[in-house]
């Protein structure tokens, strides 16, 4: 992204963080969810981190989000209220230590403090002589809304605490999820609307004018910060806050500088267990424990430089859209999926989502270069929620989808069954296509499986005991022998057969997919380039196009068939059957680097098996002379146009006695 085409995205990022949060702590409403606008968040920080002379004073980045409401009266804060910077990975977190540990010289960092990241409404409570008498929102960090009344109908605030001294906590009012899910059973019995969430309807709680209304809800305040009396550290400052009767998370920890492996798993623990804690979470916040430490790194913008807020994976993240490319199922149905900058959701790297079918891509209206939020719950394939249209490039054209169909597959023609809202490939049923599928994984280019012939294929089909691929290796002998085609021994042999292809070389296992445009020798760069499956699978556009003989037309087919989810389903079947590919090895090959055509007829084998052999020892064979051919293989009655080429850019010409010296 060249500097000029960053400013424009983050004048485009501010407006609409801007308005998401006038919306979320203003108005508490939502017009995204939190772990969405994170996500903006982050990349507004990136670019601007890459062109900090784009930073200006009114970005997000450099101010607390939300304003004091009209109604209340105002209060201007003795020490600033701040909010944390994000971090979303470990590698961002060895990051800030570093970079604290460059501006403290001659210092060490001894500790860190972490604690539960609360997702409520923020507060601070001061008590003078030991008396609760103001709470104060933290509005926009320098200027809160005075909501002492409201506060004072929270059970768990204490309106005198034990030491007879000035003091000021800081904390999140939240309702637990259990209480929450209490009132929306109320609403639902009643015949009301419920709820959004925990957090808007705490904040809301707070803002009323009745403190009544307040009184009537679960509120709690959970204490994490006390400002004064002043506290060598964090951990210090929490146990005096338990000690003057103030609730905390009870999920704070300290772990020396050296333990950050541990820190990690903790993270990690949290992550997996914080669904089961009474209150919402996306995070936890890691300070330095040392609080004089802490305040001589400063604040900048409006983050202190001090702490970061680690957020768990979200379940939902923006991201955009690189391409549409559409897959052929194994039922023959067009299946539209965008391929999209990588992205972390619900822990794991998402490079595409499915848009199921025409109808649900106009519905969205996506288009390519689009910014979107992508969601994943459980285990299914992730999924394009929303387009964010104030993002959308001036020159993002229109999907259309026929044309895609015709581009992409020009030789396929495409029906849309009357009530359904699929295309499919005219005039050929599920099962012509798994027929096709299995007789081309058991041909000689790819596993070359003994047995699995057409009529054999015809008969494991028809029979209903093979629905996939995956169910070869499932098939048993006495099973088999019932089929009319075959006996016992057939039976066996065709079973040994499917056993031995269990590990296959990576190439043969490629051109086994059947993946369109790919033959055998694209198959073979693919795996050179990659060396295992799982490479593959993971790879990106321009990750395939950086492979000579690769070009647009067979990247998207491969994008296409590694983003569809039957095929990922059967890869995964496949490997819990231990059916997977060898990786790659060519280092040690004696024709890596050279290329061949093989042209006529060879006595002593057929060309794809001659082929294949080259192959096999690292050599590229192609079907067209170039100055980059290394020799011809002449068989009899070759090519005249090949000879020809051949002879003009002065190749050798290799007979068949050449050719099995080459190969032996």
């Amino acid at each position: 992204m060249t500097k000029s085409e960053a400013e424009k995205r983050i004048a485009k990022l501010r407006e609409l963080i801007n308005d998401y949060r006038y919306h979320y702590h203003v108005l508490d409403e939502s017009i995204m969810s939190e772990a969405a606008a994170d996500s903006l968040k982050h990349e507004l920080s990136q670019l601007e981190a890459k062109y900090p002379d784009l930073i200006t004073p009114d970005s997000p980045t450099q101010r607390v989000a939300g304003k004091p409401l009209d109604k209340f009266k105002k209060i201007r804060h003795e020490r600033r209220m701040i909010s944390l910077a994000d971090v979303f990975s470990k590698d961002e977190v060895n990051d800030w230590i570093s970079r604290n540990e460059k501006l403290i010289p001659g210092k060490k960092i001894s500790e860190f403090f972490t604690d539960i990241k609360m997702d409520g409404l923020a507060c601070a409570l001061k008590y003078r002589d030991g008396v609760f008498y103001q709470a104060v929102t933290r509005g926009d960090g320098l200027v809160g809304e005075d909501v002492t009344l409201n506060v004072k109908t929270i059970e768990n605030v204490p309106l005198k605490i034990k030491e007879l001294e000035d003091v000021e906590v800081r904390g999140e009012i939240v309702i637990f999820k259990k209480d929450f899910d209490k009132l929306n059973q109320i609403q639902r019995e009643n015949g009301e609307a419920e709820y959004a969430n925990p957090r808007n309807l705490a904040a809301g709680s707070i803002r009323q004018l009745d403190p009544k209304i307040a009184a009537s809800r679960p509120l709690k305040f959970i204490a994490y910060d006390l400002v004064t009396p002043d506290s060598a550290t964090w951990h210090e400052a929490y146990a005096k806050l338990r000690e003057y009767g103030f609730q905390t998370s009870n999920e704070d920890k300290v772990f020396e500088a050296d333990q950050r492996l541990q820190l990690f798993e903790y993270i990690n623990d949290l992550d997996d267990y914080r669904k089961t804690l009474p209150f919402n979470t996306d995070g936890m916040v890691i300070k330095i424990n040392d609080r004089k430490t802490y305040d001589d790194l400063g604040i900048v913008g409006k983050t202190p430089r001090g702490a970061v807020a680690y957020k768990f994976p979200a379940e939902e993240s923006t991201t955009k859209v690189r391409d549409i490319v559409i897959s052929i199922g194994r039922t023959g149905a067009a299946t539209p999926v965008a391929i999209l900058d990588p992205v972390e959701v619900a822990g794991t790297t998402v490079r595409h989502a499915s848009l199921h079918n025409a109808d649900e891509i106009a519905r969205l209206d996506v288009r390519i270069g689009d910014t979107v939020i992508v969601y994943k719950a459980g285990d299914i394939i992730p999924q394009v929620k929303e387009v964010l249209i104030d993002l959308r490039p001036e020159d993002a054209e229109a999907f259309d989808y026929k044309k895609a169909l015709k581009k992409q597959y020009p030789d396929l023609e495409f029906e849309r069954p009357s009530g359904e809202v699929v295309y499919r490939v005219k005039g050929e049923t599920s099962d012509f296509i798994l027929k096709r599928a299995i007789e081309y994984y058991a041909s000689k280019p790819a596993l070359n499986i003994e047995g699995l012939g057409e009529k054999n294929v015809v008969a494991l089909v028809e029979s209903g005991m093979v629905k996939s691929i995956a169910d070869l290796y499932k098939l048993k002998e006495n099973s088999i022998a019932q089929l009319e085609r075959f006996g016992d021994l057939s039976a066996k042999n065709l079973v040994k057969a499917i056993d031995e292809s269990r590990h296959p070389v990576l190439n043969k296992f490629i051109t086994a997919l059947g993946i369109r445009h790919v033959g055998a020798q694209t198959a073979t760069s693919l795996a050179r380039k990659f060396k295992k499956l799982e490479n593959l699978i993971d790879a990106t556009e321009d990750d395939l196009l950086s492979i000579p003989d690769i070009g647009e037309v067979v990247a998207e087919s491969i994008l296409a068939w590694f983003s569809d989810e039957d095929n990922l389903n059967l890869l995964d079947e496949l490997r819990d059957l231990k059916v997977w590919p060898q990786e790659e090895r060519i280092e040690n090959l004696p024709l890596v680097g050279k290329s061949y055509i093989v042209t006529g007829t060879l006595e002593s084998m057929g060309r794809e098996e001659a082929e294949d052999k080259l192959r096999q020892l690292g050599a590229t064979v192609t079907s067209s002379v170039t100055k980059n051919t290394t020799a011809l293989i002449v068989g009899e009655k070759p090519g005249k146009s090949k000879l020809e080429k051949a002879e003009k850019l002065g190749l050798e010409k290799i007979d068949e006695d050449g050719f099995l010296r080459l190969i032996s």
